[in-house]
């Protein structure tokens, strides 16, 4: 009896939570037929009142749904940007000759994958002897990635370097900047196609067509930005200036002194002599200008003054 009464109660325990839960589903499947029940005669009511507006919210729902996910797309930058930096170099260095090294630096740069952008010759007339010595300015583009590489052998090229000048330019930060700002401009320009395909009037149309354009307009600007910005960090300018050595000439001793004296008095002698020639010259005009007219004048009016007959005097005893 005792092991019939624990069997009976344990079956009522386990029967009773099956109970409660069929009981539940059939609740809320009674109180959602019912709502369905009554929603559906005021859908029936309003059929033909949604039907125009159907495909305008489906147009909306369309246009909201491009506008987010491409929203969300520019917002998905890359995780990792290779760094952009502008590097750049001027050198200028002594070698004896200078025509050879501008070559052999144009075939350098060749042969690392850049290009020579200006070469320029002049002659520079020394302050001692007179004679003049050729100086050779080239500007080269290199890859960013043999830089160094070249900059190492352009030093050997002479026996001297003079000047050396490297700067570095990091503009990673606003490489990410385009590239997010051109994202965002293309998720709107796509969106702006959207909706021109749904415009119904002309003004509309038109109206899409301009913010269109100024779209457009930006992208344009923002990426030719960009490609500029590629464009001097793939490649990396060099400037060279190569001039032959510098004459050592001595600024002291007794001879050296004589001989810059005769050379000051020289000079001072030559610069006193073009100023009385210059002087002479300033002169003649303005004597041919107003002293000679004025002194013909004066003498053409002694001259008349002259000819006048002069009155006969009388002696006094007579009168």
């Amino acid at each position: 009896m005792r092991l019939r009464a624990i069997v009976l109660l344990t079956s009522a325990f386990l029967l009773c939570p099956a109970c409660s839960q069929q009981s539940g589903d059939h609740a809320v499947s009674s109180n959602s037929s019912g709502a369905g029940s009554t929603s559906s005669a005021p859908t029936a009511k309003s059929g033909t009142a949604s039907a125009p507006s159907t495909q305008t919210e489906a147009q909306d729902a369309a246009f909201q749904k491009v506008s987010l996910s491409q929203a969300a797309d520019s917002q998905n930058a890359p995780a990792a940007v290779e760094r952009k930096i502008i590097r750049n170099a001027d050198i200028k260095l002594e070698l004896d000759a200078p025509a050879e090294g501008q070559q052999k630096l144009a075939t350098l740069a060749e042969a690392r994958g850049g290009f020579v952008v200006t070469s320029e010759s002049r002659q520079q007339v020394g302050s001692d002897n007179g004679k003049a010595t050729e100086i050779i300015t080239m500007e080269v583009r290199v890859p960013a990635a043999q830089f160094d590489a070249v900059i190492n052998e352009i030093r050997k090229l002479g026996s001297r370097v003079t000047a050396e000048k490297i700067t570095g330019q990091d503009v990673t930060e606003e490489y990410i900047d385009l590239e997010a700002r051109i994202r965002t401009q293309k998720a709107l320009e796509a969106q702006f196609l959207e909706i021109m395909k749904g415009a119904k009037d002309v003004s509309s149309a038109l109206a899409v067509q301009r913010e269109l354009a100024n779209v457009r307009t930006e992208i344009e600007r923002v990426e030719g930005r960009r490609r500029f910005l590629e464009s001097q960090t793939s490649l990396s300018t060099i400037k060279v200036t190569l001039q032959p050595p510098a004459p050592l000439v001595s600024t002291t001793g007794f001879f050296h002194s004589i001989k810059s004296a005769f050379g000051d008095g020289v000079d001072a002698a030559a610069t006193i002599t073009l100023f009385l020639i210059r002087f002479i010259i300033l002169l003649i005009p303005i004597f041919v200008l107003l002293v000679l007219p004025v002194a013909l004048i004066v003498r053409f009016i002694i001259r008349r003054l002259s000819r006048r007959p002069r009155p006969v005097e009388r002696p006094p005893g007579l009168g």
